[in-house]
C-alpha cells in the first residue's frame, strides 16, 4: 500500500468557510469570462456533484457552460451518498445514451467524489468518453486524506481501510482517457497530494487557489474547463 496522506490541517478546514467570497468573485468576473473564454459547439458535457451535494450545486457550472455553447446535463440521481457501484452503473447508462444519440464522445466533469464516478465511467467505456475533467478529486489514500473521511466511509458501510485497499486495486487499471485534474493546494476537505493521480497515461494537474465547496464557484476552475473542453482531443 502506498503512503498514507494526511487530511487538511484545522486552519485549512477552517478556510472553507470563505466560499461565499469566491461566488461572489466569480459573479463579478462571469459577464466578461463568458466573452473571453473558448466557445463550444453543442457539444456534450456531463456534470457530476461532490459527496452529500445534487444538481442545485453545479448549476452555475452547467449554466455557464450552456452560455458558452455547451450542452451540459446534470447527472440527475439526487445527492451524491451511498454505494458507488449504482452510479457509477446509472452513468455509464446516461453516457451510453448520449453517444448513441449523438455518435460523439461526452465529455465528464466531476466535483470531489462525482470525479471518483467519471473516472470510474471513463476506467469501464473509455469508447464512449471523450476526457474526464475532475474538481478536487481524491485518487489516493483513501478516506484518511479527507476532513470527512470517516462519514463517506460509513455512507459507504465500509471501514476506511478497506475503501482505501479498494480505491488502490481499482487505480491500479489506469484510465485511458485524457484527464485534466484540477486541485488546491488550500483545499479543506480533500489532501491537495490525494488529487495527484500517478498512475493514468494523460493527465495534466491544474493548480488553482480555492477552497474544496468553492471549486465549484471559481472563476480560474472555469476558465480552466473551458479551455480543456475547447482542446482538440482524440475522435
Amino acid at each position: 500500500m502506498t503512503e498514507p496522506i494526511n487530511p487538511p490541517s484545522a486552519f485549512l478546514q477552517l478556510m472553507e468557510g470563505r466560499a461565499p467570497m469566491e461566488l461572489s468573485a466569480l459573479m463579478l468576473r462571469l459577464p466578461l469570462l463568458r466573452r473571453s473564454v473558448p466557445q463550444g459547439a453543442g457539444e456534450d458535457v456531463l456534470v457530476l456533484p461532490g459527496f452529500l451535494a445534487d444538481d442545485a450545486s453545479t448549476w452555475l457550472l452547467r449554466r455557464f457552460l450552456r452560455d458558452i455553447g455547451y450542452d451540459a446535463h446534470p447527472w440527475g440521481l439526487g445527492r451524491n451518498t451511498g454505494p458507488g457501484a449504482p452510479h457509477v452503473s446509472a452513468m455509464i447508462d446516461l453516457v451510453g445514451r448520449l453517444n448513441r444519440e449523438r455518435g460523439r464522445r461526452v465529455n465528464l466533469i466531476g466535483w470531489s467524489r462525482g470525479g471518483i464516478i467519471a473516472r470510474e465511467v471513463a476506467r469501464a467505456r473509455g469508447d464512449w468518453v471523450r476526457q474526464v475533467i475532475t474538481l478536487g478529486t481524491p485518487v489516493t489514500g483513501g478516506p484518511g486524506a479527507s476532513s470527512i473521511g470517516r462519514l463517506v466511509a460509513t455512507s459507504l458501510g465500509v471501514n476506511a481501510q478497506d475503501l482505501r485497499k479498494l480505491q488502490e486495486t481499482r487505480e491500479r487499471t489506469p484510465i485511458q482517457v485524457p484527464i485534466t485534474a484540477v486541485y488546491s493546494k488550500s483545499d479543506g476537505v480533500v489532501a491537495w497530494r490525494a488529487a495527484i493521480d500517478e498512475r493514468s497515461p494523460d493527465v495534466e494537474h491544474v493548480e488553482v487557489t480555492s477552497s474544496h465547496i468553492g471549486l465549484g464557484a471559481n472563476a480560474d476552475v472555469y476558465r480552466i474547463v473551458a479551455e480543456r473542453l475547447h482542446r482538440p482531443r482524440s475522435s
